[in-house]
């Protein structure tokens, strides 16, 4: 089971911590967040009740293409593209273009937010 770790913190804080690591005064440990928002209000935009339910259908129902997951859930496919587009770049979903189309993968199997 794959766990994706969210941190939250401001972004002074989330800019200071990268410069510490590329100074190489602190160390990444495996259990620090990879996945960084600025408040729990763009993770809970992000994180929606709607966005886990479409993370749930992506994992267990494993669609080919965008098309595909649009049929499964009943959502328009340019409000899906848009949405599979932010949690890309958040590293929640992979796109991975197969043939023609994009598959989107979940990125992990549980989420863990430290604060």
């Amino acid at each position: 089971m794959k766990v994706i770790k969210i941190g939250i913190a401001s972004q002074a804080d989330i800019r200071r911590r990268m410069l510490a690591i590329a100074k190489g005064d602190l160390k990444v440990k495996p259990s620090d967040p990879k996945i960084w928002f600025t408040s729990m209000r763009s993770l809970a935009q992000v994180l929606s009740d709607e966005n886990r339910a479409l993370l749930d259908v992506i994992r267990s129902s494993k669609p080919v293409s965008i098309s595909e997951l649009a049929e499964m859930t009943g959502r328009k496919q340019g409000n899906l593209s848009r949405t599979l587009k932010t949690m890309s770049n958040y590293g929640l979903v992979k796109m991975q273009k197969q043939d023609r189309a994009l598959k989107p993968i979940a990125c992990g199997d549980r989420i863990e937010i430290s604060v």
